[in-house]
């Protein structure tokens, strides 16, 4: 039995290391687009060599407007996602695996789907304003790299959802259950 319980602190240990890369990864990337624009609003010259090798400087010239609307997909995009990994971090920092059914567990899972939801659903409303964009002459296959899983996110929210139903009704029936005693 010990050994099985050691076994899941390891590999929950592995999964915190793995959540802290992703959000070093995920913080850097935004970093890295915030800095971009901003140097685009400084020195317009600068939009063909923005992070990733997102060269937008046709769009800088055809539609400013249709630029910052992307670009504001992109950053809103890239920032929600890097806050959805710090809660996920806080949520395995400061769980009880001995007793995980807690109100706070409970908020940090809703969260969680909310922010899923958030990712997903913005991702597919930049999806679908960037084929409309497509549609009217402007190249912006390299966009595309920002919102290809917007059904996954959709559908991940979803599912972390009714987790978080299930705990939230744990949480509640061990309320009732500790009242009792």
């Amino acid at each position: 039995m010990k050994t099985k319980l050691k076994t899941k602190n390891i590999v929950f240990k592995g999964l915190k290391i793995v959540t802290w890369i992703i959000f070093v990864g995920l913080c850097i990337e935004a970093g890295g687009l915030i800095v971009n624009f901003i140097f685009s609003l400084f020195n317009p010259e600068f939009v063909q060599n923005l992070y990733q090798k997102l060269d937008l400087s046709e769009m800088y010239e055809n539609s400013k407007l249709a630029f910052f609307g992307m670009y504001g997909f992109i950053l809103t995009i890239s920032i929600l996602k890097a806050v959805l990994f710090y809660i996920v971090i806080v949520l395995v920092t400061k769980i009880n695996l001995a007793e995980p059914f807690s109100r706070f567990v409970s908020r940090q899972i809703y969260k969680i789907s909310y922010y899923t939801f958030s990712i997903g659903l913005l991702s597919f409303m930049a999806r679908q304003l960037t084929a409309n964009l497509q549609h009217n002459g402007l190249e912006i296959d390299n966009l595309n790299q920002f919102w290809t899983d917007s059904q996954a996110f959709i559908l991940m929210s979803a599912v972390i959802y009714i987790i978080a139903t299930i705990f939230s009704k744990g949480v509640e029936y061990q309320e009732e259950l500790e009242e009792t005693v």
